[in-house]
């Protein structure tokens, strides 16, 4: 409990008695607005606010993005200039002047041994006064060689005692995010304030054997030091507590989804028997690789118990994932069960309608099509057949959750392109049709530790071989004193009857980013490289109807040359279509780039893909350098992840999911592990965190991902 300081000089009421304040409680401690904290005040409080920071509690776990080191001190003799440096030296002489363009000047001359140094501050007079001749001082900056002696301008200054000089260091200083208006000192100084006001009434989460189990510090012992260190290993010590703590609750709140979806649901069992696999396989045009049929097992396994099957299934571009999907939706119809293909955009939807249409040609499952666009009257009328049973599969976008639909029997729900999906449509799609098996797809490889994160509550089968006689992508990166001849190239490849896309970044033109836009890629390209071939144009901003109408034609052979954004990203299947460029290709990330790439491995035809680019850093040149090398996607993945980290790479904002504040995927990456690890134990041992000890463990996971992970109440 902590009293306020005023308590402590009684006040008198009017009967001369002296009063004391309420103790404040802990929670009202944190509260405490920023306004009342030591570097405060009113006039901060809008600027605070711009980085999120209205109480005590907020500015304490606003950690710091990077760290001053000052730590690096040495003899004047050993100065480089430049280098942020620390140096003990003694007061030697005092001067102050003004300049001939009216600024004042307090130069303070430092000696240390033979040795002088100078610091020097502008348009602050009252420096002079901080100092006495004789004093001994720490001071940090970077030093500049002028006039043949060494000078410091505006350093930091420590004072230091004469016995203290040999021990004297320099600090790490805390760098925050900050906004217009609001310095690296101020915020500091609050910080400070709001640590002396608050360390003593944060309650720790960790259970006191856990914390020694794996050596975490307490945290009124970290958090002072996670902003103001005494030293390097104290630093990493404080923040590997709140790293740790930060990756478990993470994986607490995925083990309790987890463990609530596939412990606590009750699905149908749809076993996959001998009988039910034969009628199945012989429906399918070819002959199911080694890796389908061993992903397909996975899945079986999971659709045969009672338990709800929550898998995720990621392959590589045209690795053979639809097929995969038509074997699960086919046992569960087998079963008298229906099964729902929900797909993120139109394009990708009806592709799936027209690829499942065609495999199930020659059987009697009933298949639906419900996308934004389908008629009212029609997609009424599939509403009232589904409802009532009469449709074994339905194909469609995020209308499907949308509405009012009900399913009659629903045995499977598979969601491909999961990451463009948020956890609210998975939960909808629950509560349209009970509680079935769950099946999410995806053609961008997942690094490891992504896929620890935002498919955390899933288990994860990979398809990595390609189906046999799949052509090979040839990848070239065409500068601009090769376009020409790329152009000639593309235009002969057409003419002996192949089709092809030009992508480009831009929907429309911009005046802050230099990229052409399809637009004028389009106008362009018809009055010039390729005038003589019929070109179609389809973009994100085109109604479903033009864009479907834009497919259609380029699908059929009526236009050669699809000019696009990424909309074409996933879903189209053109297998004449061999032919790809990508203009400005340094804009799109390394997995979305391979995505599109893979839209000419569909046919008999070896693909060819030009990459135009003018990459202007050392991370753009080895995204594109590894694109040309590798038609891998698990390894481009990876390549892709350590160059530019997690970021948002599939849509994390999208799932809700809140951002990390301290930890880092790529840097924490063995924390990480640890913490999943240790989540899944802890959650085995006491699945709703209802034993008093995990008390606030379970209030923090529900504050956190509560609503995200629509976990509700976890005891």
């Amino acid at each position: 409990m902590y009293t306020d300081p005023m308590s402590a000089n009684a006040r008198e009421n009017s009967g001369g008695e002296p009063v004391a304040r309420p103790v404040k409680t802990a929670a009202e401690i944190l509260a405490t607005p920023v306004q009342f904290l030591p570097g405060g005040g009113p006039n901060r409080v809008p600027l605070l606010a711009k980085l999120d920071l209205r109480t005590a509690k907020d500015v304490i776990f606003n950690f710091p993005r990077d760290y001053q080191d000052l730590t690096d001190v040495r003899p004047i003799a050993e100065f480089e200039e430049g280098k942020l440096t620390s140096v003990v030296a003694t007061v030697e002489d005092i001067d102050s002047r003004v300049s001939m363009n009216g600024r004042s000047v307090v130069g303070v001359l430092f000696r240390q041994g033979r040795e002088y140094l100078r610091a020097i501050w502008f348009n602050m007079p009252y420096m002079q006064n901080h100092f006495t001749r004789g004093q001994t001082v720490l001071l940090s900056g970077q030093p500049k060689y002028m006039g043949g002696r060494w000078e410091m301008a505006h350093p930091r200054v420590q004072f230091v005692e004469p016995e203290e000089q040999e021990s004297a260091r320099g600090r790490l200083l805390p760098v925050y995010s900050l906004t217009e208006g609001l310095n690296q000192e101020q915020l500091r100084r609050i910080t400070r304030g709001a640590l002396d006001l608050c360390v003593e009434s944060l309650d720790e989460v960790f259970p006191a054997a856990y914390l020694e189990a794996h050596k975490l510090w307490p945290i009124r012992r970290a958090l002072p030091q996670v902003h103001f260190a005494d030293d390097r290993a104290s630093l990493e010590q404080a923040r590997r507590r709140f790293i740790y703590q930060e990756l478990f609750v993470l994986q607490l709140a995925l083990a309790i989804k987890r463990h609530r979806t596939h412990d606590e649901g009750h699905a149908p069992p749809l076993e996959a028997t001998a009988r039910i696999d034969a009628r199945i396989t012989r429906l399918l045009p070819f002959e199911l690789t080694a890796g389908q049929r061993r992903v397909i097992d996975e899945i079986a396994a999971d659709m045969a118990t009672t338990k709800p099957m929550n898998r995720l299934l990621q392959g590589d571009v045209g690795s053979g994932k639809t097929a995969v999907a038509v074997y699960a939706m086919l046992v569960a119809v087998a079963h008298g069960h229906q099964a729902v293909l929900m797909a993120p955009t139109e394009v990708l939807a009806r592709q799936h309608f027209a690829t499942v249409s065609q495999l199930l040609s020659g059987s009697q499952v009933r298949i639906a099509l419900v996308t934004g666009s389908v008629p009212a009257a029609e997609r009424a009328e599939s509403e009232r057949k589904i409802a009532a049973g009469e449709i074994d599969l339905i194909v469609g976008t995020q209308a499907i959750v949308r509405g009012e639909l009900e399913f009659a029997k629903l045995g499977l729900a598979v969601i491909d392109e999961q990451h463009k999906f948020g956890v609210r449509q998975r939960a909808l799609l629950r509560q349209a049709g009970g509680d079935p098996h769950y099946l999410v797809m995806t053609a961008t490889p997942i690094p490891r530790t992504m896929a620890m994160t935002v498919f955390g509550d899933l288990d994860v089968s990979t398809l990595r071989e390609q189906p046999p006689n799949r052509q090979p992508v040839h990848t070239y990166l065409v500068s601009p004193d090769q376009r020409e001849k790329w152009w000639e190239f593309f235009r002969r490849k057409l003419s002996e009857g192949r089709q092809g896309y030009v992508i480009t970044p831009l929907v429309e033109e911009s005046a802050e980013v230099e990229a052409m836009s399809v637009r004028q890629a389009y106008e362009a390209l018809a009055n010039g490289e390729l005038e003589a071939f019929k070109l179609g144009l389809v973009h994100g901003r085109m109604s479903a109807e033009e864009k479907h109408a834009a497919m259609e034609a380029f699908r059929s052979g009526e236009t050669q040359v699809l000019v696009a954004t990424s909309v074409v990203e996933v879903g189209v299947d053109v297998p004449n279509a061999t032919l790809m460029t990508i203009e400005d290709a340094e804009r799109f990330g390394l997995a979305q780039l391979h995505q599109l790439r893979g839209r000419i491995r569909r046919g008999k035809y070896p693909g060819y893909c030009g990459v135009g680019a003018e990459p202007k850093s050392d991370e753009s040149n080895a995204r594109l350098d590894a694109l040309v090398k590798s038609n891998d996607g698990f390894e481009l993945a990876e390549i892709d992840f350590q160059l530019r980290g997690p970021g948002d790479m599939l849509g994390t904002r999208q799932h809700g999911l809140p951002p990390l504040l301290i930890a880092d995927l790529k840097r924490d990456a063995a924390i990480l592990e640890e913490a999943r690890r240790d989540a899944k134990e802890f959650v085995a041992a006491d699945p709703g965190l209802a034993l008093p000890e995990h008390k606030l463990l379970r209030r923090m996971v529900l504050a956190r991902y509560g609503e995200s992970l629509d976990l509700g109440d976890v005891g």
